[in-house]
């Protein structure tokens, strides 16, 4: 598996996240449509094989891609 999982968009849009933006909120901050970031979400969850935000953001602290 390749060490970096994350665009580095995606890392931007989940670095927001666990600072509980909303979607609204790191799109305004990005400059970037809402969904814009909502796709960037799904693509993590899909690349990650887990279901929802909350268990990608797990996974993603677990892989040491983001930090809290």
């Amino acid at each position: 598996m390749n060490t970096k999982i994350l665009t580095k968009r995606e890392h931007e849009v989940f670095s927001l996240l666990i600072l509980n933006r909303t979607t609204r909120e790191i799109a305004a901050e990005l400059a970037i449509s809402e969904k814009t970031v909502r796709n960037h979400i799904s693509n993590v969850i899909q690349k990650l094989g887990v279901n929802g935000r909350a268990a990608a953001v797990v996974e993603l602290l677990k892989l040491k891609e983001i930090k809290l």
